[in-house]
């Protein structure tokens, strides 16, 4: 009877199959953390652009624009054009407000709509045509027209 020769040749196929499953998992473990980094961060910029182009949004879109102070603080008044009615826009509890009303009624925060989260809201009147709104996601400067009082 012959004896049959032991090969190692069956245990490296063993380890080199293994090393490549290895290697794929990494790899494709790196691949999801990567990707969900991506999407978290493109999440975050597409929040932050979209609170900032609310504002350039609604001043093309509207018409005239005015800097009020109320209860609320620095309200930007965009007038509608002749119906006496317009956009308020305010801070109020860390969250930015929009509320549809008479050009010079009361705020009433609970008829208003939430536009985004924000701690900050300052409007600084930088030209006699334009302004720059600050906010947590950052400051835009947008070109107004003024209304009249």
């Amino acid at each position: 009877m012959e004896q049959q020769e032991k090969s190692p040749l069956g245990l490296y196929t063993i380890g080199i199959a293994a090393l490549f499953l290895g290697g794929f998992m990494l790899l494709v473990v790196f691949g999801a953390v990567t990707y969900q980094k991506t999407v978290a961060y493109q999440e975050a910029n597409n929040r932050t652009r979209a609170l900032l182009s609310y504002f350039v949004t609604s001043v093309q879109s509207n018409g005239k624009v005015a800097l009020e102070e109320g209860t609320e603080g620095q309200v930007l008044v965009i007038a509608d054009g002749t119906t006496g009615y317009g956009m308020h826009i305010y801070q109020h509890d860390g969250k930015l407000l929009e509320e549809y009303k008479e050009i010079h009624a009361e705020l009433n925060v609970k008829n208003a709509n939430v536009i985004g989260e924000t701690n900050i809201f300052q409007i600084e009147k930088i030209e006699d045509d334009a302004l720059r709104i600050y906010t947590n996601a950052g400051n835009i400067i947008i070109h107004i027209e003024e209304a009249e009082e």
